[in-house]
């Protein structure tokens, strides 16, 4: 793959002087027709050379019998050509000089094994001509600041997309198609647009790049079906969360079903959803379940602030309407927690039937006197310690008589507080709604849809903050090579005992009189394993002993051991026995490192024993990452709570098991090309200043290291 700079290598694809369009077609409504088409109708001051060996001139524009004859070097051209037409076209570029095509035509990777071989030929020629490629089975692109719309895309039938804050990336032509157009609808401009089809070179994550390093893009939104680079797909997300610019992602492939439909129709390499969750959380990413959440949480960010903190106000006209938005902010993690009580007689003196703890209920009276409503926002925003407030109006401001007062009232009682967002949920016509908007207020028409967009920004700013704050520390872990053949449990202690992972202070011994005297120095009772590289699960060979409480148990315990052992796995290499102390009492949970095909290792989180098994209670994230990080992790599984103590428990050391996190996610970053798997189960979570211990270890070299 081509590894141009994202932040430079693009920019004559997104910006260019001069565009030529190889397969013309003078009539604008054929798919080779219309880029030409949207070009003169976007006003396009560039160079714009039809190619048409068949006709003088193509809808109104001066063609040319070929590349060659193009009187200057296009910065792109667009290839409106059939399949079996491409790869001559390819060539005609590179022998112009031209810096970047598009590739309309389908029947490459999508299509098969046949198809895949010719599209990796063709982006080879490019590539050794140092043309870059967009497609092909893409749909195109467009920059609508600068009149540049190079698509054939229907959705510009009737209008043409005015400039704006948003930008979108998306793998599917049609569905990024539709979410522009949507925007568009929904009063959102968007500047610049590119759908990137089977990826032969350019693909997702480096547009992602290119757009989070654009100052005049706000927000982008994109549409995955899976990436083949994931180091790059990470490092946009990492400048978008950098840049403070939010990524609204759908990301589709969740199902086994939609994994395969995904796969076919992009030919993309989709990894494990777990995997993408994870990273999403990670940078900050807001992940749509719908076309709707995408759309209002890409709107909502278009005002350009993201609280860090949750609380939420509500003023309302109905009663009903403040439980209703209640719930929807338990259901996505906001606070709507109750007015102080001083600002609450203030609010009680100015409205004497209002219900005034949070939500605040003006009821109707609060119409009769505008001035009212705008104190008791007022009072709200300045004494309530809100970061955002909502406002249910439903059709009133559609009235004739009420819709004038009601936006100045509303408008007076925000004046003093720019920094604060202020969500609308009201009915008006178009002209109406654009009026709050403008004024800075974001208008829905739903509770729960204004209520998630509002969490969506709270977690944006939390995002942006956890970037700022993190420290870059150097990685800790011995980077010494790794054994590349099976790593007993004794073995993989060692390794990672080196690495700062804490474990008991176990023996391993080779006969039952060692056993003996060892289990003498530990204290009884003990616990014993069987030690063997060929033995991974120990217990389904009854290779574990807990509890052996005397001198002559351990000894008498050693024997069974070995002799389990022999029976149950005779070719096995056996290295020993463990006598190991018995653990303290404390929260049982699980750590683990998983490979990712596409982004190598993942650490696994959760809690141990049955539930990791039954509730798959788990978290995920890429590694390397800091503390701040690893205690986000911790506090995202729901069983949380258990940490704090419940029943009279003390609270677990949440710092040491982030600490071990922390350790285990730098061993396997310096270690990403070397292991397959690590298991630490269970690792136990001691009270608080106690730390935690690790009991269980397994450590898989990857074979591939191996080989």
């Amino acid at each position: 793959m081509n590894h141009v700079s994202p932040a430079t290598g693009l920019d004559h694809l997104f910006r260019p002087r001069s565009i030529a369009i190889l397969g013309a077609s003078n009539d604008p409504n054929r798919i080779s027709g219309r880029p030409l088409r949207y070009l003169l109708e976007g006003g396009f001051k560039g160079g714009i050379y039809p190619v048409n060996p068949n006709r003088e001139t193509v809808q109104g524009v001066k063609a040319y019998a070929s590349l060659a004859d193009v009187p200057e070097v296009p910065d792109v051209a667009l290839l409106a050509v059939p399949a079996a037409l491409t790869e001559q076209a390819v060539a005609e570029c590179i022998e112009k000089g031209v810096r970047a095509a598009l590739i309309f035509s389908a029947g490459y990777a999508e299509s098969g094994e046949d198809g895949l071989a010719v599209q990796d030929r063709i982006a080879a020629i490019a590539r050794a001509g140092g043309l870059r490629l967009l497609g092909p089975n893409c749909l195109g692109m467009f920059n609508s600041q600068i009149g540049y719309f190079g698509t054939f895309t229907q959705s510009l039938d009737r209008e043409i997309p005015s400039p704006g804050p948003v930008g979108i990336v998306s793998q599917s032509g049609a569905y990024g198609s539709h979410i522009a157009y949507l925007a568009r609808k929904r009063g959102i401009g968007v500047s610049y647009w590119i759908t990137t089809g089977n990826e032969a070179d350019v693909d997702v994550s480096e547009c992602l790049h290119w757009m989070a390093a654009q100052p005049d893009i706000k927000v982008i939104m994109a549409y995955v079906e899976g990436v083949r680079d994931g180091p790059r797909f990470r490092a946009a997300l990492a400048l978008a969360r950098q840049n403070r610019k939010p990524v609204v992602m759908m990301k589709v492939g969740r199902s086994e079903v939609g994994a395969k439909a995904a796969s076919s129709h992009t030919a993309s390499l989709a990894g494990s959803d777990a995997v993408y969750d994870a990273l999403f959380r990670q940078y900050g990413v807001h992940r749509a379940a719908t076309t709707e959440e995408q759309l209002d949480v890409a709107y909502a960010c278009t005002r350009g602030l993201f609280p860090t903190g949750n609380k939420l106000g509500v003023v309302t006209l109905s009663g009903g309407a403040g439980v209703l938005i209640s719930d929807s902010a338990e259901r996505y993690g906001l606070d709507v927690s109750p007015m102080p009580e001083a600002a609450q007689k203030q609010l009680k003196a100015l409205l004497p039937f209002a219900s005034v703890e949070n939500p605040v209920d003006t009821t109707a009276q609060a119409l009769n006197d505008m001035s009212l409503l705008a104190k008791n926002i007022h009072i709200m925003l300045e004494q309530g310690g809100y970061d955002a407030l909502i406002g249910f109006f439903s059709t009133v401001p559609k009235t004739r008589t009420l819709s004038a007062p009601l936006r100045q009232a509303i408008t007076e009682g925000c004046a003093a507080f720019p920094d604060r967002l202020v969500a609308m949920e009201m009915v008006a016509d178009e002209e109406t709604v654009r009026s709050y908007e403008q004024s800075g207020f974001l208008v829905f028409e739903d509770a729960d849809r204004a209520v998630l967009a509002l969490s969506a920004l709270t977690r944006f700013g939390n995002a942006f903050d956890r970037a700022g704050a993190a420290v870059e520390e150097p990685i800790r872990a011995d980077a010494a090579p790794l054994a590349t053949g099976a790593v007993s449990e004794y073995e993989a202690k060692q390794i990672l005992g080196r690495a700062g992972i804490p474990f008991l202070d176990e023996k391993l011994v080779s006969s039952a009189a060692s056993a003996g005297d060892a289990a003498d120095a530990i204290g009884y009772p003990v616990v014993m394993k069987i030690v063997s590289p060929d033995i991974e699960h120990k217990t389904e060979i009854g290779g574990v002993l807990v509890g052996p409480a005397s001198r002559a148990d351990v000894m008498a315990g050693y024997d069974t051991l070995m002799a389990r052992s022999a029976e149950h796995c005779p070719n096995a290499r056996i290295e020993g026995v463990l006598v190991a102390p018995m653990a303290q009492k404390g929260v049982e949970t699980i750590i683990g490192v998983s490979r990712d095909p596409v982004f190598g290792p993942v650490v696994m989180f959760g809690l141990g024993g049955v539930h990791v098994e039954v509730l798959k209670d788990v978290a995920f994230r890429h590694v390397p990452f800091h503390k701040t990080e690893a205690i986000a992790m911790i506090d995202q599984i729901r069983g949380r709570a258990l940490l704090s103590g419940v029943r009279g428990a003390p609270p677990s050391d949440v710092d040491a098991l982030a600490d071990v996190l922390v350790r285990i996610s730098e061993f396997a970053s310096v270690h990403r090309d070397n292991i397959e798997t690590i298991d630490l189960n269970p690792v136990i979570a001691l009270s608080v200043g106690k730390g935690v211990v690790a009991l269980d270890a397994l450590l898989v070299p990857s074979t591939r290291f191996g080989a």
